[in-house]
C-alpha cells in the first residue's frame, strides 16, 4: 500500500481549492479532491500568530506522483508556502484502489 498516498493542501478560500483539485484531477495528478471549508488554521508565519478562515483539500494519488503534485500546486497556489502533506495510505478496498489506478498517471 506504500505507493499510495492521502494527501492534505489548505488553500485561502473554497474557490482556490476547487481551481487547484480540479487541474489536478483534470491532469490526472489526483483521482480526487475533496474539499472542506471553512476551517480555522492557527499558526505562525513571519514572526506573527495568524488565525485564518481556510480551505483544506484532501487529495488520493500515487506517491510517484507527489513532486508532480508540489511543482503543480506551488505554481497554482497563492501562498509562497502552501501545506502539502502526504501520508501513506495503509488500507484501502480492492476497488477503490482499481479506480485510484485508472484514474492517475
Amino acid at each position: 500500500m506504500s505507493n499510495y498516498i492521502v494527501i492534505y493542501i489548505t488553500t485561502s478560500s473554497a474557490n482556490e481549492a476547487k481551481k487547484i483539485g480540479r487541474v489536478l484531477v483534470e491532469e490526472k495528478l489526483a483521482a480526487c479532491s475533496n474539499i472542506i471549508s471553512p476551517i480555522r488554521s492557527i499558526y505562525s508565519w513571519q514572526g506573527k500568530i495568524c488565525d485564518d478562515k481556510e480551505a483544506l483539500m484532501i487529495l488520493k494519488s500515487k506517491k510517484k506522483l507527489f513532486k508532480q503534485i508540489v511543482a503543480r500546486v506551488e505554481k497554482l497556489h497563492s501562498y509562497e508556502v502552501p501545506e502539502i502533506i502526504a501520508m501513506p495510505i495503509i488500507e484501502v478496498s480492492d476497488k477503490y484502489l482499481s479506480w485510484l489506478n485508472k484514474e492517475t498517471k
